[in-house]
């Protein structure tokens, strides 16, 4: 962790290169030493494994993590092949490696010129910031540059791509999924209609995104609504200044309805340098929260500007940082960790009582115009967007599951038409943004994006129980928060009063999306 958040704040430097490089050497060692273990406690039947915990104390601790053993011995393999992957390991995660040092050191942009002539860099961190811009030539000339340079190299990254698919795909052939998508889930116990019925419920309600590309083409009084005209403001004249210490102090503000103790953990993070601030040349674009348990707390990368979004961002990574705080505080080393499909809740929750504090308290109807618009933009990238992902991610790795070549040109033509079904016929859908598959990190970890949009539906749905005055519901919320991976993350869902094996908890969210639109 300390050599890859060192290469993190800049990926040029070639010394912690070369730690990272040796921690990911000594992690293959480690795994290829212990590979033997799985498929050894995988020859256990339940009955020899009860055995071995009536008669054995000091394995009582590790029950939960035995019978998942159990759960999934069909999907393990002999010794020798499992000695054969872990050794392989490093190279099966050659992609992603490659694919990170291409996106965060080598690739540049094309600058640009303000409205004055001056030059704009365009990199990472601002390019967010260009597409908000409400001068749409900048928007127009942002998006050109960063596609320009995607598609210059298109099919050095199909073929990455393609390889990342190939080698996940292959694996769970191995291991004798029925699919890539339930060998992604079966870890976590993850029932595959979850994926699907998110899908499903999305797609039948399209209708809601189509009306706010209509609402949004009006409001900006345009003939044209182009993808780059998607992120400004409907309020294109309204500017809000918001300085990092400024959005900490809000932060703190929104999140008292989780009480003190949360509070003063938050205040904890702020205080003690928990936060990596700002945008640095080299520095890994984006922001994460990241910690290891034992560390003296999380981490958060961040690469703040002075906006309403970068506070949000904020807010939604210190949720993360306040779920591993929690989580490792309160259980111990094999269940500290939480899964991903449980990460996006905590941060997302944080987010939507950001954003309610902020709709109670402000007393500038433009400002309160904004926030509505940033509001149904989280409904658009979280829900909406993350959905398309998932959707392309499902067509492309059903494609190389049946052997279709996944060339450059059908990833342009897929991730194309999707981007034209989802938003309807009031979007013009500039040709360049066929390309955008070709910078979205996440794609790496495949049928990763699904659990922004689930996460994102629970979210509301226990932001709004928080909010209800409900004292239990703080209660069952903070026992969800500490705990890791003592449950399966559905069940630790129902703790919080989610269910997310049914489509209600989507559909309620969408529901919210239209009433804002309205």
């Amino acid at each position: 962790m300390y050599s890859n958040m060192r290469l993190h704040q800049d990926g040029q430097n070639s010394f912690y290169q070369d730690l990272a490089m040796r921690a990911t050497n000594l992690i293959t060692e480690f795994q290829t030493s212990t590979s033997f273990m799985t498929a050894e406690l995988g020859n256990l039947t339940e009955e020899q494994l009860n055995d071995f915990l009536q008669n054995c104390s000091e394995l009582k601790l590790y029950k939960r993590k035995l019978q998942e053993v159990i759960r999934q011995k069909k999907h393990i393999l002999d010794a020798q092949t499992e000695l054969l992957l872990a050794q392989l390991s490093e190279v099966t995660g050659a992609a992603d490696d490659i694919f990170s040092m291409f996106n965060n050191a080598d690739v540049k942009f094309d600058t640009i010129k303000d409205d004055s002539g001056n030059d704009l860099a365009v990199t990472h961190g601002t390019f967010i910031n260009h597409m908000e811009n409400p001068s749409r030539d900048i928007r127009e000339s942002a998006f050109k540059s960063v596609y320009k340079s995607y598609e210059q190299f298109q099919n050095t990254i199909a073929t990455i791509f393609s390889t990342n698919i190939k080698e996940y795909d292959l694996i769970a052939k191995l291991r004798h999924f029925e699919s890539p998508i339930h060998s992604a889930l079966s870890p976590n116990n993850i029932p595959v209609e979850v994926y699907n019925n998110l899908l499903d419920t999305v797609t039948s309600r399209l209708g809601f995104l189509h009306e706010y590309v209509t609402l949004r083409k009006n409001t900006l009084n345009l003939e044209e609504l182009h993808i780059y005209d998607l992120y400004v403001s409907m309020l294109p004249d309204y500017e809000k200044t918001v300085s990092y210490d400024e959005a900490c102090e809000t932060i703190i503000e929104a999140m008292k309805p989780l009480g003190d103790d949360y509070i003063e953990a938050l205040k904890l993070g702020f205080n003690s340098r928990w936060v990596d601030k700002y945008e640095n040349e080299g520095k890994r674009s984006g922001a994460y929260s990241w910690g290891c348990y034992g560390s003296p707390h999380p981490f958060v990368l961040m690469n703040y500007t002075d906006n309403v979004n970068n506070m949000f961002t904020l807010a939604h990574e210190m949720g993360h940082a306040l779920h591993s705080y929690y989580s490792h505080k309160t259980q111990p080393y094999p269940y500290a960790r939480y899964c991903i499909f449980v990460a996006e809740v905590a941060s997302t929750v944080n987010e939507a009582l950001l954003i309610n504090y902020l709709l109670k308290t402000t007393t500038d109807p433009d400002y309160k115009k904004y926030l509505i618009n940033h509001f149904m933009e989280q409904f658009r990238n979280t829900l909406y967007r993350q959905v398309m992902f998932a959707d392309f991610e499902k067509q492309v790795h059903t494609m190389n599951w049946e052997g279709t070549p996944l060339t450059a040109k059908l990833l342009y033509d897929t991730y194309y038409n999707l981007v034209k079904k989802y938003y309807g016929d009031d979007l013009t859908a500039d040709r360049e943004i066929g390309f955008e598959w070709a910078r979205i990190p996440h794609f790496y970890k495949p049928f990763y994006v699904y659990q922004y949009a689930t996460g994102f539906s629970a979210a509301i749905a226990i932001s709004k129980r928080i909010l209800s005055d409900d004292p239990q519901a703080i209660t069952d919320y903070k026992t969800f928060l500490s705990g890791g991976s003592s449950k399966d993350p559905i069940e630790l869902l129902k703790i919080a009063g989610v269910d997310m094996s049914s489509p209600t908890p989507i559909i309620e969210a969408l529901d919210q999306f239209e009433s804002l639109i309205k």
